[in-house]
């Protein structure tokens, strides 16, 4: 299986060995291992790149990403592996007060960047921040070094993505703001698949339904910084 994940923690990175890391890919390498599928592979892509990837054949299946009807019209979706909130990544001691998308579109000078093509961008559009204070990355590293140099002043993305960026840089001058459920509930999200191939999408959704919530899957998300109760929203 052609896996093709996207340098984002704790979903998918590459350690300091270059092995691949992640609650993500682990979890795409164990339903490749349970259902015997061929060799696992993993493609390092960019964001924008991976549904067009799916249809190109460059890869069978992407890392998790939110499921919305836009993207169920080109390719199809397991059944979730996660549901999240997002967050905002703010400057540390966040000073200009930020507590979610509407506080920053009431910030007359306030900037906000997201990934092109991520739902944070509608999302920040329909909570009321205009068009032109939002402002489009291509990686979270962009975004993320983007708020510690003021070009923006916040990043939206899944909070749990913030987190596991900062992980790895507990030095970074950033923070983590939760949004509030009422601007953005949490959404769910899955590996995506290219279409035409139920009776593979049904066998990957049969293994993730034995493997989610179970034991194995419980101490490894843990690994990756994720609660019970994370857990628990998607079963």
């Amino acid at each position: 299986m052609r896996f093709a994940f996207l340098q984002e923690p704790p979903f998918c990175f590459t350690d300091a060995s270059g092995a691949l890391r992640g609650c993500d890919a682990v979890l795409a390498e164990k339903v490749c291992e349970t259902l015997g599928l061929d060799g696992f592979s993993a493609i390092e892509a960019g964001f924008a790149g991976l549904l067009p990837g799916l249809a190109a054949n460059r890869w069978d299946m992407t890392t998790g990403l939110f499921i919305s009807d836009e993207r169920k019209k080109l390719v199809d979706f397991t059944r979730p592996i996660w549901m999240l909130p997002d967050g905002l990544l703010v400057a540390k001691g966040n000073p200009r007060g930020f507590a979610g998308y509407r506080s920053v579109a009431m910030d007359q000078t306030g900037m906000i960047g997201v990934i092109s093509g991520q739902i944070q961008h509608p999302t920040a559009l329909r909570n009321g921040i205009p068009a032109e204070r939002i402002r489009t990355f291509g990686i979270q590293a962009e975004a993320a070094e983007a708020v510690a140099a003021g070009v923006v002043h916040a990043y939206a993305s899944v909070a749990m993505a913030h987190r596991g960026y900062l992980a790895g840089r507990p030095d970074a001058p950033l923070a983590v703001i939760d949004v509030p459920a009422e601007e953005k509930q949490p959404a769910a999200g899955a590996f995506a698949l290219a279409k035409g191939n139920a009776s593979m999408r049904q066998r990957i959704d049969t293994c993730l339904d034995e493997l989610l919530g179970g034991s194995w899957h419980r101490h490894m998300m843990r690994e990756y910084g994720f609660s019970e109760g994370d857990i628990d929203r998607l079963l």
